[in-house]
């Protein structure tokens, strides 16, 4: 057992460290163009660890189960034979992943991932750019590799004599000479120590899976997590290109669903004049034209919890910013997802049905984003979050779109840390906010998006209640912590030139509002501070994701490549009037005709006459995931 245990453990050090060397190499065959030195290296290998560990854990799974295997049955001959197999295939896994991410993101810029599959179909086209020597070459290589790696693998597995004499050292075998006869492992010397046996393996289980998920947090093993520089290659580098390639299988291009509702034709035809990049605004809602600027995403609080809603009583605080500053009564979540709603939010971007633009590496780097215009006109980026910021690979989105500084769960202490189940609650993490600001050099404009986290299931929140509806509860206890820190930053110096967007990320199913009910996508939409010019109601329809548009036509800022957002100022819009939310089943949309839901397995209008708006709604989730597809 004593062997067995050992090369386990082999088994695992040596899978870590060739998860690890080929980061180096990686970073050198790839350096032209991107410079770094050895504490780079050292960097990247240790924020990457991380997702080595992880990956060993899975490659572990078939020599843990072959050893778990081996404490009934007596021919390790035979469980080594097809261990050796399980060597080859592994071999030539590693060696493809390593030589092909290595030596294709020159082409590509984005680490291996499924992908690769829209090649598959079309090698001949894909080989174009490079010799036959250049092919040649790496076939040699991953031969090369996969058999010095399958070699290596053997050399830890112990043979028939290791595993006697081991088991023999320990007095395992029923008898050591009738064992040798035959050639093979015996079993242990009772079915009562087979069990034992058999047990404490067992109970190793959990301690994998838990390896292989990341920890117990909430968020599980994610490409985000690796990230942690400015400078992508650097965050490409320290990828499991293994990991990435598998985790990226279910969010792949090839796996982005194609609408084909209508000829192209038809298609614009039904979206002609909704989307445009101009701004002509008649009105002027901001007295300067480069404020400071502060999005406070809003876990969850949709209309259905504030004074839309008629639940004014549960949303004090949010109902008098209302009155004092910009309205927008008719908002509408594009999503029912944080990480939807937050790329909607911050990058103009539509929401999909099935797929999450977040989770996906190498498409958030092609995202427009707020903090990447407003970091090219000299602002300072920061985004706060009192959770973990690896969640659905947010770190990986924000770094990638722009995103200078990310205050998460790991820069509070480990009391703060345990305050809320997702992390630190929001008492604290305003305060943070309130603490982050202050620290701004006055003379440089900034950017901040900060998400909040307490008012998401399970609602407890550190205040005794107010209402007997937990949730509802939750919701005051955000709204108060949110007035508080508003009272505390307008009688500060920075207010006065700075403009705070205040909207969530999406709303809830609750009680009856569901994606049936307009309710369940409308959501609140503030703008304060001292940079509002006057208190205002806005009674356009919008989305989140017209924000972005909405923002740079107030600051005088070209939006061409927020081609998704649309600036509601602008006289362009005034005819084109229309909001679209998505969730797993089907959309929701409301024009001038009203409120119309769309079942997308039923293919069936469930609210509404559907008609024309549906069509719009068709022909907008054809041409949106068009373009992701092509990115």
């Amino acid at each position: 057992m004593k062997t067995r245990v050992l090369y386990l453990v082999k088994f695992y050090l040596l899978s870590v460290v060739l998860l690890l060397m080929a980061k180096p190499v990686f970073m050198y065959y790839n350096r032209e163009g991107n410079a770094f030195g050895p504490s780079d290296v050292k960097d990247v290998l240790w924020h990457g660890l991380s997702l080595d560990l992880s990956t060993a854990l899975y490659l572990m799974v078939v020599p843990f189960l072959a050893v778990l295997v081996s404490l009934w049955v007596r021919r390790w001959a035979v469980i080594r034979g097809a261990l050796k197999v399980y060597y080859a295939v592994l071999g030539l896994i590693l060696a493809l992943a390593f030589t092909v991410d290595t030596s294709l993101y020159a082409f590509w810029g984005f680490k291996l991932d499924a992908s690769v599959f829209q090649f598959v179909d079309s090698t001949g086209h894909a080989l174009t750019s490079v010799s036959w020597w250049y092919v040649a070459v790496r076939v040699l290589v991953v031969a090369a590799l996969a058999f010095g790696f399958y070699k290596m693998f053997v050399w830890i597995t112990p043979r028939e004599r290791q595993e006697r004499r081991g088991i023999r050292q320990l007095g395992l075998f029923r008898d050591g000479r009738r064992g040798s006869r035959r050639g093979g492992v015996a079993p242990l010397r009772s079915v009562g120590g087979q069990l034992v046996a058999t047990a404490v393996m067992l109970l190793c289980i959990p301690l994998i899976v838990v390896g292989m998920r990341g920890g117990l947090s909430v968020s599980t093993s994610n490409v985000g997590q690796v990230y942690y520089s400015q400078v992508q290659f650097l965050n490409h580098s320290a990828v499991n290109p293994l990991f990435n390639f598998f985790a990226s299988i279910g969010k792949s291009t090839n796996d982005i669903p194609q609408y084909n509702y209508f000829a192209d034709e038809k298609c614009n035809e039904l979206l002609q004049g909704m989307f445009f990049t101009d701004s002509q605004p008649a009105d002027t809602l901001l007295n300067t034209r480069r404020p400071n600027v502060l999005v406070i995403i809003m876990e969850s609080c949709g209309g259905e919890f504030t004074q839309i809603g008629g639940r004014g009583e549960v949303t004090p605080n949010l109902t008098r910013l209302a009155s004092e500053g910009i309205y927008f009564t008719q908002c509408y979540a594009n999503s029912w997802r944080t990480d939807r709603g937050m790329v909607s939010i911050l990058s103009g971007w539509p929401a999909f049905p099935e797929n999450s633009v977040m989770k996906m590496a190498s498409k958030v780097k092609t995202l427009p984003s707020i903090a990447r215009t407003l970091k090219g006109e000299g602002y300072s980026t920061t985004f706060l979050y009192g959770g973990d910021a690896n969640f659905t690979n947010t770190r990986g989105y924000l770094l990638s779109t722009g995103t200078e500084t990310i205050l998460s769960e790991d820069d509070f202490t480990a009391e703060e840390r345990g305050s809320s189940k997702w992390g630190v609650c929001d008492s604290i993490t305003f305060d943070r906010l309130y603490d982050t600001i202050g620290q701004y050099d006055p003379q440089k404009p900034w950017f901040l998006s900060f998400l909040t986290l307490s008012s998401h299931e399970p609602w407890t929140v550190p205040m005794p209640k107010q209402f007997d509806d937990e949730i509802l509860n939750a919701f005051y206890y955000l709204d108060l912590c949110l007035g508080r820190f508003i009272e505390r930053f307008r009688a500060t110096p920075a207010w006065q030139n700075t403009l705070v967007v205040i909207l969530p990320d999406h709303g809830i199913k609750y009680k009856d509002i569901d994606e049936t009910k307009p309710l369940r996508a409308h959501i609140p939409m503030i703008w304060t501070g001292g940079a509002v010019s006057r208190p205002r109601t806005i009674g356009l329809l919008c989305n989140q994701s017209d924000l972005a548009a909405t923002l740079f036509g107030q600051m005088g800022l070209r939006h061409d490549d927020f081609i998704f957002s649309r600036d509601i100022l602008s006289p362009a819009y005034a005819n084109h009037q229309f909001v679209m939310h998505t969730h797993t089943d089907g959309f929701s949309v409301i024009d001038s005709t009203g409120f119309h839901a769309y079942d997308l397995h039923s293919d069936k209008v469930l609210v509404g006459t559907g008609g024309a708006a549906i069509d719009k709604g068709k022909a907008v989730l054809q041409y949106t995931t068009a373009d992701l597809r092509q990115r």
